[in-house]
């Protein structure tokens, strides 16, 4: 497989002290799924918008299929689909209007129906996009970026705020995207999402790689647990104490009235 997605030495600074980015390096194979893990404002929706062409670089080098921004930008943008974090769409547009504007800046975009029913939106076609739920938006957020029939996908968080169902369709409408070659970056604050998706994952922290590899490699290395959460009608003082001597558990903490056990694979 051929590199995607490449970043050196990547550098972000704002107010030319406050460095959102700080020396990074990524490499993204094509036709993988690969995941951006990290806490709030450790840098992933910087570096993403870099990769994207949204935002210039301080330092450093971006290549997209071997292409820069600054030489290339047209042909990138005919084979990026882009799911931003947030995104604004007219509220009287229809979801069939939408689709069909986005699909207009593109030389050979996907039918609109068709990405409509892979995104379940199909119901709400000739619907106001003012008159969508929060989960309807997203998923629409997401069929505008399907709709330029992309080679490579970018995710931003793009299952924030999505119900379970909704949730589990658009992880099927990623995994048939990748199954056609496709090549996908996600940000998720999801550790399952990230895990049953992503063939690699970096975990980023204030603008820097801290640990990449495969999800099962960065279990085994960092000691990832299963937790474990009841309710609990017992309020025994000495109960913590009874759940933390059971074979395999690691912690035990309460939290809204529940118990979370903190467990190891065991042999």
């Amino acid at each position: 497989m051929g590199v995607a997605v490449r970043c050196r030495n990547l550098v972000k600074t704002y107010d030319g002290s406050v460095e959102a980015v700080r020396g990074l390096d990524l490499e993204i194979l094509s036709g993988e799924c690969f995941g951006l893990l990290g806490p709030n404002g450790a840098g992933k929706t910087t570096t993403i918008e870099i990769l994207e062409g949204l935002l210039p670089q301080s330092s450093g080098e971006v290549e997209i299929l071997g292409k820069t921004w600054n030489a290339h930008s047209r042909e990138l943008r005919e084979v990026l689909g882009i799911s931003l974090q947030e995104t604004r769409l007219s509220e009287k547009l229809t979801v069939r209007e939408t689709l069909e504007l986005f699909a207009s800046f593109y030389r050979q975009p996907r039918s609109t129906d068709e990405v409509m029913e892979a995104m379940a939106l199909t119901e709400k076609a000739n619907s106001w996009v003012g008159k969508l739920s929060g989960g309807q938006r997203q998923r629409l957020a997401v069929a505008t970026a399907l709709v330029a029939n992309p080679k490579i996908l970018f995710l931003d968080e793009p299952t924030t705020g999505l119900d379970p169902q909704s949730r589990r369709q658009l992880w099927d409408t990623i995994r048939q995207f990748q199954s056609r070659g496709g090549t996908i970056l996600l940000t998720t604050h999801y550790m399952d999402e990230a895990e049953r998706l992503c063939d690699r994952i970096s975990i980023i922290d204030h603008g820097q790689a801290i640990a990449s590899g495969t999800p099962a490699q960065l279990i085994e290395e960092l000691g990832g647990h299963q937790m474990v959460e009841f309710d609990a009608t017992l309020n025994d003082p000495g109960a913590k104490e009874v759940w933390r001597s059971l074979p395999g558990v690691a912690a035990v903490h309460e939290e809204g009235g529940c118990v979370i056990l903190s467990v190891r694979e065991t042999p």
